[in-house]
């Protein structure tokens, strides 16, 4: 049994990240910031699809490295280390840099980017010492290649999310533990739903749309899979031709 963790897995990306692991016959660990409900409901149907054995939700703050470490440790002690990682949890609060205050590009980094070091800090050793050739998938974004305007601090996370995976891909290649990032561009989820004159924006998008989770789920999946064992230290964009 392959245990993978997919945080941020109550909706969205992440849910459509963890249905499509689990159907690829990964047993799937839920995660959530706050809804337990929803997070324990992806754990259910995750175990419905795979056929592997139910594992529990977790919910933590990705912000809070004591509480992800403790939630995380106490998880491994029961039922193992994990063969994958999706980091895919995050969030935006976004305005105009000059009106940009200290508290919004805080809570981005240390969610965004911070929030990395605290997930993957207690479960990389792990995989090392049990010789795991594992997958690692963290989910930046096409802000975080491009740039956006109005998101000074989540292009700065997402971008600060590559070099990391680049950095730490060359640490962990002769281990066999492959890691990259995804990179969505403009995606159906409640993040897209906020944008202004989103006609506009399909205009500026070669294919004339905005994506699917299920589309970004698929190279995720490719990712952890067998014949992607050779594919690490890179960054796949999917988003529409935009960049």
């Amino acid at each position: 049994m392959k245990r993978v963790i997919v945080t941020g897995s109550s909706r969205g990306i992440g849910r459509a990240v963890a249905l499509r692991l689990a159907r690829d016959g990964f047993a799937v660990t839920a995660h959530a910031v706050r809804n337990a409900a929803a997070a324990r409901q992806t754990a259910a149907e995750c175990a419905r699809i795979s056929g592997q054995p139910e594992q529990p939700a977790l919910v933590f703050d990705l912000a809070d490295r004591a509480a992800v470490t403790a939630a995380l440790e106490a998880d491994m002690a029961e039922r193992g280390p994990f063969f994958g990682v999706v980091a895919n949890a995050g969030v935006n609060v976004d305005a105009p840099f000059p009106v940009l205050e200290g508290d919004a590009w805080d809570k981005v980094i240390s969610t965004d980017l911070t929030g990395l070091y605290n997930l993957l800090k207690p479960l990389v050793m792990p995989m090392i010492t049990n010789r795991i050739r594992g997958r690692i998938v963290a989910m930046s974004s096409v802000s975080g290649i491009a740039g956006n305007r109005g998101q000074v601090n989540y292009s700065a996370a997402k971008a600060g999310v590559i070099g990391a995976v680049k950095a730490l891909a060359v640490e962990l290649a002769k281990r066999g533990i492959t890691v990259n990032a995804v990179a969505p561009g403009v995606i159906e989820t409640d993040m897209a739903s906020s944008i202004e004159e989103p006609e506009l924006v399909r205009r500026a998008i070669p294919m004339r749309r905005f994506g699917t989770p299920e589309e970004v789920a698929g190279v995720v999946a490719f990712l952890f899979g067998e014949e992607a064992a050779y594919v690490t230290r890179q960054c796949i964009s999917v988003n529409g031709g935009l960049f």
